[in-house]
């Protein structure tokens, strides 16, 4: 089928019959399973896909349902490959990013995971530190107090993988909790919340089907913190401690 008529044909399939088609593409000599696409209340745009007992089943956070047929058609792309193992076509992995990069989907996900999305997080007055206190004094220091105090807490659950992370959705700024503790000095936890601080500072740009979180102007802040290279120092060695690995 050329690429006109294929064109022509997204325009009156059903998104059952658009996974049925990228299914016969991807998987030419595999029978064609029952297919089953729901759309669900997810807080983003999350998708999963299952085979199970010859049905192939597709659950769509309905944030996509109104997508045009291309993207659509690119999803299934990507969840057919993912289901068996393979590396998604670059161009059609592109087409869909650049269709959840628009400025006016990701306001609208931006603002469906605020009314969906629960943030769980610990009071930010830990065991052995303040987040608050370590805010206002780097606010200061860096941001002349300019810095509006967004939500504060340590995470519900040891993250080593994830030291913090700034939720734009949410307004927070959650530090794992493995931070609040006498091996981790204050000149770590110092430099994880000026990274997170930094987001705000600097958000993420969004070019076509790219992303940029950290810019280089974010970068070229974050090489400012007072003690920069002694705190990266301090924070790998921490990360590679036996406590830490014991703890997580």
């Amino acid at each position: 089928m050329g690429k006109m008529q294929v064109e022509s044909a997204l325009l009156f399939e059903t998104v059952e019959q658009i996974y049925a088609r990228v299914f016969r593409m991807l998987k030419p000599r595999t029978p064609l399973p029952r297919i089953t696409v729901v759309f669900r209340r997810y807080a983003n745009a999350n998708s999963r896909i299952r085979l199970e007992e010859g049905q192939l089943r597709i659950d769509i956070s309905d944030l996509l349902e109104g997508a045009p047929a291309p993207i659509q058609e690119a999803l299934a792309f990507i969840l057919i490959s993912k289901l068996f193992g393979k590396v998604p076509d670059r161009r059609i992995a592109a087409r869909y990013r650049r269709y959840l990069n628009r400025a006016d989907v990701r306001r609208t996900l931006h603002l469906v995971k605020q009314e969906r999305g629960r943030k769980a997080f610990q009071s930010p007055h830990g065991r052995i530190y303040d987040l608050c206190a370590i805010f206002d004094e780097l606010n200061l220091q860096y941001f002349h107090g300019l810095m509006a105090q967004p939500q504060l807490g340590w995470s519900l659950k040891p993250s080593r993988t994830t030291l913090g992370h700034w939720d734009p959705s949410h307004n927070a700024i959650i530090i794992t909790n493995l931070l609040d503790s006498e091996k981790a000095s204050e000149l770590i936890l110092r430099f994880v919340m000026y990274h997170e601080m930094l987001h705000l500072r600097y958000p993420t740009e969004h070019r076509g089907a790219r992303r940029c979180v950290h810019t280089s102007s974010f970068k070229e802040a974050e090489k400012r913190f007072d003690g920069f290279e002694k705190a990266k120092s301090e924070l790998k060695a921490f990360v590679e401690s036996a406590e830490f690995v014991q703890a997580s």
